[in-house]
């Protein structure tokens, strides 16, 4: 049985809290025989700042790219909000990104049945609901350049971002798309603004040769971004996979993330390019919700976010799509149950802590194991 070296970065608030229930499911995966990983542990965001006066150290950069999956909890608060702006907590995780050269963001949103009440949409629009946004990461107006503010004189100034993308990022950010797509309901829906930007048609110019060219069997759509976060809010399961660039998919994802209920469901996985020798690939894996430190310590965070995160590690690095489907599978038993953290609670349900929550997981996955 292979060994997998998974790289645990908590990070603050409540990310120590809710990695302490993967680590759970981790351990039992290897005293069952089912999995064999290695796990090490290190310091990102502001505990790396506390430790080391940056956001992730060069000894826990190494183990990063040495480890076959990061496995990330969450960064900041505003202990560090005065801290300067190149050590800051989320720097860390943009330090991650780039040096991982994870340029291709998944956020799965998925509304589980028991919880269709909970979305702002009715539950005719979101029961069932399973898309994903493909994001993506590394480029467009977040890195691009100049990237600038000018003092102007007599109390003017101009602030510039730059929106750049070559062919072969938007060439690989819809492979990932096309591939997902052929493994889920074979549809893509690629999203720009063809109509006010350079950026968006040529966005649209190479989705569409890169369909023609090699994915013909899958069915391409095009949608302008705001009428795309118009449909996604009226009827989001018309979509299957939604690709777009870094700034549209930022955007794009909150909006379907609200959809499920809350952003403590929600868990994304961050994927770099397949290396041609090892056929492995870079993968940084974490909830989308943030660190939440006004709940820290209390045991009342939601590590549904957080175990389903590891549950993409097992489907995207590791091959283990059955596994992946049984902790999916378990997470939707426990919340068929009636049990919830405090941010899905609701009238008739039983409230659970963090530890209680991942206890109930596990539980169901070993029966659906046995």
């Amino acid at each position: 049985m292979a060994t997998h070296k998974l790289l645990l970065l908590p990070g603050d608030g409540i990310g120590p809290e809710v990695m302490g229930e993967v680590k759970r499911l981790i351990d039992w995966l290897n005293a069952a025989g089912i999995a064999k990983f290695e796990t090490d542990t290190g310091l990102v965001g502001g505990s790396a700042y506390d430790a080391h006066k940056v956001s992730i150290s060069e000894g826990d950069m190494a183990k990063a790219k040495d480890a076959d999956a990061v496995i990330f909890g969450a960064v900041g608060g505003p202990k560090w909000d005065a801290v300067p702006y190149e050590v800051r907590p989320e720097a860390g995780l943009l330090r991650l990104r780039k040096d991982l050269a994870l340029f291709a963001n998944l956020r799965p949103a998925v509304c589980y049945p028991a919880l269709a009440d909970a979305s702002s949409l009715k539950r005719e629009a979101v029961e069932g609901l399973d898309i994903m946004i493909v994001r993506e990461l590394t480029g467009g107006v977040y890195f691009g350049e100049p990237k600038t503010i000018t003092d102007l004189g007599n109390g003017q100034k101009r602030a510039i971002d730059t929106q750049v993308y070559d062919t072969y990022e938007i060439e690989r950010i819809g492979r990932v798309a096309f591939e997902l797509a052929r493994k889920r309901k074979n549809k893509v829906t690629s999203m720009e603004k063809r109509n006010v930007m350079k950026s968006g048609v040529l966005w649209n110019e190479v989705m569409t040769q890169v369909h023609k060219r090699e994915y013909p069997d899958v069915t391409l759509e095009h949608q302008l971004a705001d009428s795309g976060g118009m449909m996604l809010v009226k009827w989001p399961k018309q979509f299957d996979v939604i690709v777009t660039d870094n700034l549209f998919g930022d955007m794009l994802s909150d909006i379907a993330a609200m959809l499920t209920g809350s952003l403590g469901m929600l868990p994304s996985a961050s994927l770099g390019e397949v290396d041609v020798k090892s056929k492995k690939r870079k993968a940084l894996y974490e909830p989308v919700h943030g660190s939440a430190p006004d709940i820290a310590g209390k045991g009342l965070a939601n590590p549904i976010a957080m175990i389903s995160s590891f549950g993409m590690a097992l489907r995207y690095s590791f091959d283990m799509g059955d596994l992946a489907d049984k902790v999916d599978a378990a997470i939707a038993a426990v919340l068929a149950s009636g049990l919830r953290t405090a941010d899905i609670k609701s009238e008739g349900t039983t409230s659970a802590s963090t530890t209680q929550m991942g206890e109930a997981i596990l539980k169901e996955l070993q029966k659906l194991h046995a």
